[in-house]
């Protein structure tokens, strides 16, 4: 797969400023500050794309949803992503399109979703390399006793948007 650039813009949230890419057909990537740099590198060698400047509709999409998703007005994205995976994390990913708003799945539950029912590990780390963060929603696999388990955006980050789309408050973390 091959894109000419990808297109980056920085954006501010409750949970700090993310770093979004998108090429023509879709947002690439969504990165908390700690993995902008390693994932921006990593969507780039899978897609065979440098970042670049320019205008995106994507982008701008991404901005607004992510604002109505923060005011809780928005509970599924619409904005067109593009992944691109092993055929495995291809499914984790999708699986994890399918975890409903304000529900969460153990990682157990999300490997028998995907067909590998003693994978629990193996989808765990297909979980930490979702390059969208919080449009593909990771953040809502915790583990089976009901802790949160590991989360590259940070567990207090993982804990604000479970207590949001649990119909908690964003800002009333505290980190």
């Amino acid at each position: 797969m091959s894109a000419d650039h990808i297109v980056t813009l920085e954006i501010d949230t409750p949970l700090g400023v993310l770093t979004a890419g998108a090429v023509d057909a879709g947002i690439c990537l969504l990165a908390f500050p700690r993995r902008t740099e390693r994932e921006r590198e990593a969507v780039g060698r899978r897609l065979d794309a440098a970042a670049g400047t320019g205008a995106s509709e994507h982008l701008e999409q991404l901005r607004r949803e992510l604002t109505a998703y923060f005011d809780r007005r928005l509970a599924e994205f619409t904005v067109p992503t593009l992944t691109h995976g092993t055929p495995f994390q291809e499914r984790v990913w999708a699986a994890l399109r399918r975890i409903p708003y304000g529900v969460t799945w153990s990682y157990e539950e999300l490997a028998t979703q995907v067909g590998a029912p003693e994978g629990q590990r193996a989808v765990g780390h297909a979980n930490g390399r979702n390059p969208i963060a919080i449009v593909i929603p990771c953040h809502r696999v915790i583990n089976k006793s009901g802790k949160l388990g590991g989360y590259g955006g940070e567990l207090w980050r993982k804990q604000v948007l479970l207590r949001l789309e649990s119909g908690g408050q964003v800002l009333d973390f505290g980190a």
